[in-house]
């Protein structure tokens, strides 16, 4: 069975490369081309396996690292060779600088979030203001979609789907999972990102649930972070019960409106 479902990727293939590099303890000028573009291949399954619409950027990204892993396998040319026009450099220069150089824009758009946190912690003199601060908010850092992947292929991996020839009308959507999720939410501060499969059981479930947590971050009614990277996942809600209302309610329209073109 095909699960259909369009949602935006939140990210582009230099951060999924970063977190790659992130990840695996690389050093960033000295990339391992063929380790990097296994991991990369194996993340692009994975979004195609969920029938996320898949940018384009993305495939040519995957594209580009095949080119300078097929280079790097090539004999390199001798020198003063008159048919050496790349001049003898690095294959994976190119993108080294490319990603050095989004790091730093990636690094400086960091800094000025914390700032603007900053900001918003700074009250005129007026009434009394009480803040609700808890100990997992101030040390916890947002996580990313490659993030939350990486944790559903791990919770894949656990499960043991059985095989089930038993003819039955499974009526789960998306939709349905939202409102459960949201549901969990309002009744509690948090939850782990595992705990939402926790008593999944079919294979079906643990998508339909995934794609609903991915919709729900679409919509900014949820936020995930992590006390540090690759650590356990915990997801917040980040809107009241108004402003979910409203959210949902538009998100049920344009649903409806689609479904009937």
């Amino acid at each position: 069975m095909t699960y259909q479902c369009k949602l935006e990727i939140f990210e582009g293939p230099l951060d999924l490369l970063l977190h790659l590099i992130k990840e695996q303890k690389l050093d960033i000028y000295d990339i391992p081309i063929a380790q990097v573009t296994r991991q990369y291949m194996d993340y692009l399954e994975m979004l195609q396996e969920l029938n996320l619409d898949l940018a384009g950027e993305y495939l040519v990204m995957a594209a580009e690292l095949a080119r300078i892993k097929s280079k790097i396998l090539l004999p390199a040319p001798e020198v003063g060779d008159e048919f050496d026009a790349g001049g003898g450099e690095d294959p994976r220069a190119e993108l080294m600088r490319r990603l050095q150089e989004y790091q730093r824009y990636r690094d400086a758009a960091f800094e000025l979030r914390l700032k603007e946190h900053d900001r918003q912690q700074v009250f005129v003199r007026g009434g009394q203001i009480e803040i609700e601060e808890s100990s997992e908010d101030k040390e916890s850092v947002s996580a990313s979609v490659f993030d939350l992947l990486k944790a559903y292929q791990k919770i894949l991996n656990t499960k043991s789907f059985e095989k089930d020839y038993e003819i039955e009308i499974n009526e789960m959507s998306v939709t349905d999972q939202i409102q459960h999720i949201m549901e969990i939410l309002n009744s509690s501060e948090s939850v782990t990102f595992e705990s939402l499969f926790t008593v999944l059981n079919t294979r079906q479930e643990v998508v339909v649930t995934f794609l609903a947590i991915l919709e729900l971050m679409r919509l900014k009614l949820l936020r995930v972070q992590q006390v540090r990277h690759f650590e356990t996942i915990r997801i917040y809600k980040s809107a009241d019960q108004e402003t979910q209302d409203a959210i949902l309610a538009e998100y049920h329209r344009s649903m409806s409106s689609e479904s009937q073109e």
